[in-house]
């Protein structure tokens, strides 16, 4: 059998009319061509069938336009939610998106080795970077990396994430002018910088009005960490009067086992506040009040942090946004 002679962009230029060179610009990211010879070269391309080999032209630029985009533990819709956003907008803007499953869903430090074999113009993650090390093997690699709430960051390593702090402040007040008057909080895997700055917040929220403490339970961000969580606070017959959790997974647990443990109801006996704004918090069984990231926003930085000279921020927070629903509405 015959194999097939796929289209080479000298077959597009002798049917376009034009160079080699402006077909290859045609198909280069950011490459500067007239609108009349960009038009006449996709004509070529769609009738040849032609499709440029970015692999190859890798090879003579030292750039592919593939972005990496590591993630790690999809069974948390969050993480699917930020691969969503990322590989969205990346694709809208003329990127090629190359998925990397990384091992450890907490952070980027097990992606440096299935990284190293691939050239790639940037990596794109939710996952942070937690040590000094991690950060200097990723520099290592000369491309632009920007993470979600890295707490080591450096030329190469960037890092994006939300104002948590301020979302933690604003959960303790609007818990407490919805009437509370005790609280708890679920917590997330220690020594995570989202999970400290959450919690920090929310601490520093109660303080400014008049509350020293808190109840306190640790959670794992899954719906059995929040589940097992409820069973600890509330485990004498009586608990908190509302409850910040860590993230929305976590808080679906608790108010299950609000119910299922304990027969009491959310709201109308226990607040009960998330994080994230998954879309099953909207959920008829939880109603979930929550803090939506903006998602959106911190795509956007991130792409514009792959792109800007390392004398730019390199810790941008985006201010999210609080988003009551039942959990914290009594009728």
């Amino acid at each position: 059998m015959t194999k097939h002679r796929l289209p080479t962009s000298v077959d597009v230029a002798r049917m376009a009319g034009v160079s080699q060179s402006a077909v290859s610009r045609t198909f280069t990211l950011g490459g500067i061509v007239s609108p009349a010879t960009r038009e006449k070269v996709l004509a070529a391309a769609r009738t040849l069938g032609y499709r440029p080999n970015l692999l190859s032209r890798s090879l003579t630029t030292g750039r592919s336009g593939i972005v990496a985009v590591a993630v790690g533990g999809l069974s948390n819709p969050f993480h699917a939610m930020v691969l969503e956003s990322f590989a969205g907008g990346l694709q809208r803007a003329g990127r090629q998106v190359m998925l990397v499953q990384v091992e450890d869903e907490w952070a980027l430090g097990s992606a440096v080795e299935p990284l190293s074999g691939y050239q790639v113009d940037a990596v794109l993650s939710s996952l942070p970077v937690d040590t000094q090390d991690v950060a200097e093997a990723l520099a290592r690699f000369g491309v632009p990396i920007v993470t979600l709430n890295s707490s080591v960051t450096n030329n190469w390593v960037r890092t994006v994430g939300t104002d948590d702090a301020w979302a933690g402040a604003e959960v303790a007040r609007l818990l407490h002018a919805r009437g509370a008057r005790s609280f708890g909080y679920i917590a997330g895997r220690p020594g995570t910088l989202a999970q400290e700055r959450r919690e920090a917040g929310f601490r520093d929220g109660l303080r400014a009005l008049g509350i020293d403490g808190y109840a306190r339970a640790q959670g794992n961000h899954q719906h059995r960490g929040g589940y097992d969580a409820v069973r600890t606070l509330y485990a004498s017959g009586k608990g908190p009067e509302a409850l910040f959790c860590l993230n929305d997974l976590t808080a679906m647990g608790a108010i299950d086992a609000l119910r299922q443990e304990f027969g009491l109801r959310c709201p109308a006996d226990v607040l009960v506040a998330g994080y994230d704004d998954i879309a099953a918090s909207a959920w008829a069984p939880y109603e979930l009040t929550t803090v939506d990231v903006g998602l959106d926003a911190i795509a956007d930085q991130a792409f514009r942090l792959i792109t800007v000279s390392p004398d730019d921020p390199l810790e941008p927070l985006i201010r999210p946004r609080i988003v009551e629903r039942g959990s914290t509405l009594r009728r």
